[in-house]
């Protein structure tokens, strides 16, 4: 049912980014999906989790408690709330950071579009806009998160969305 509404609620915007765009409308709701937990937590109108930069104006960014997955640890964080060390040699660190906050989902939406099109890291993933799997796995290689399974996690969240179209 949440999934349902969120689809229902948001597919116009991902659509008219899929316009503006190329990127296919399935992986923009699935990605928003996952950001947000279906919709659960959306803070400041952040509908993909877009990080904050050093140009952000003060009212267009918001302090948010974040996982990061990192190499090494790493304190340059406004705040760290704990580190601990994984398995696989990594570190989890529960922080707050600064991301993106905005007047309506719709601005958010199109930001995100922005977003990929003006970072060159993306490059490599927009030869792949149509495919939404692909495109999942080369915005995870250039970084867009630090979990190590967002590719995967993803993908599963495309197969939802398709589900429920």
């Amino acid at each position: 049912m949440k999934a349902r509404k969120f689809i229902n609620d948001y597919i116009a915007f991902a659509k008219e980014t899929e316009k503006k765009t190329g990127i296919d409308f399935r992986f923009i709701l699935a990605q928003s999906a996952l950001e947000t937990g279906w919709g659960d937590k959306v803070v400041g109108n952040m509908m993909f989790g877009v990080k904050a930069s050093k140009s952000t104006p003060d009212n267009k960014k918001q302090l948010i408690t974040t996982r990061e997955v990192l190499s090494e640890i790493n304190n340059n964080f406004p705040q760290v709330i704990s580190i601990t060390k994984r398995s696989d040699g990594k570190y989890t660190h529960i922080v707050k950071d600064w991301f993106r906050k905005y007047d309506s989902p719709e601005e958010s939406f199109t930001d995100h579009a922005k977003f990929f099109l003006e970072n060159k890291r993306y490059a490599k993933a927009l030869e792949f806009r149509n495919d939404p799997y692909r495109f999942a796995e080369e915005v995870a290689k250039a970084g867009y998160a630090t979990d190590p399974n967002y590719a995967n996690s993803l993908k599963a969240v495309i197969k939802s969305v398709e589900r429920r179209l």
